[in-house]
């Protein structure tokens, strides 16, 4: 049976059940800070850590769309904007660790990075971009900008999503695995959308 849409009270729960499920990984990072667990290099533990679920929440927050069309959920659209601000969030963590952590506001040093390494000139763009994004992601402010040039904003996560990945790939020095998975996974993503974008316009052609 498909739920195309889930009262108010029911899609509540599963926004908490989600969020709770969400900083999951934050929660253990506290944790493994606390007790010791985060291994012989915690600083780079956190940054993978946390630049590793940004990514991942990102992915989820795509894939809304196309398990909405495939499923017939209605509700899981709902589910996007928290989705994305938990991937924000993420990202924030991600960047404190580094700057905070890694270099000590050592704002030289930064910039260097930002030039020669190609992994960190792409990943500091990719963030910036996810600033509008998580700050236009409330009620008021999608009033404000009008339906179409929110949604117009908002495609910036297609964007956001291959710099990620691009960024990702880039850090990672031995085992690509994940990198490769998650491109498979965007590939998908994408490809979903240029063919739903195609066969609309066949549609209007006609």
């Amino acid at each position: 049976m498909k739920l195309k849409q889930l009262n108010e009270k029911t899609l509540a729960w599963v926004k908490i059940a989600i969020l709770l499920l969400a900083l999951v990984p934050f929660i253990r990072l506290i944790i493994g800070g606390f007790t010791d667990d985060l291994g012989a290099n915690p600083i780079e533990k956190i940054t993978r850590s946390t630049g590793y679920w940004a990514l991942t929440f990102i992915m989820l927050g795509l894939s809304i769309t196309p398990l909405r069309k495939l499923s017939g959920w209605l509700w899981l659209t709902r589910m996007r904007r928290m989705l994305g601000l938990v991937a924000f969030f993420y990202a924030c963590l991600h960047l404190l660790t580094y700057l905070v952590l890694d270099q000590f506001f050592d704002w030289d040093s930064i910039i260097k990075d930002i030039i020669k390494r190609p992994y960190i000139t792409v990943g500091f763009p990719t963030f910036l971009l996810m600033i509008p994004l998580a700050v236009t992601s409330n009620n008021a402010l999608i009033k404000k900008l009008g339906g179409k040039r929110w949604r117009q904003l908002h495609r910036l996560v297609y964007v956001i999503a291959i710099g990620g990945e691009v960024h990702y790939w880039w850090l990672v020095k031995k085992d690509l695995s994940n990198p490769i998975l998650f491109a498979g996974i965007l590939s998908v993503l994408l490809a979903f959308r240029v063919f739903y974008w195609w066969r609309e316009r066949q549609k209007k052609a006609v």
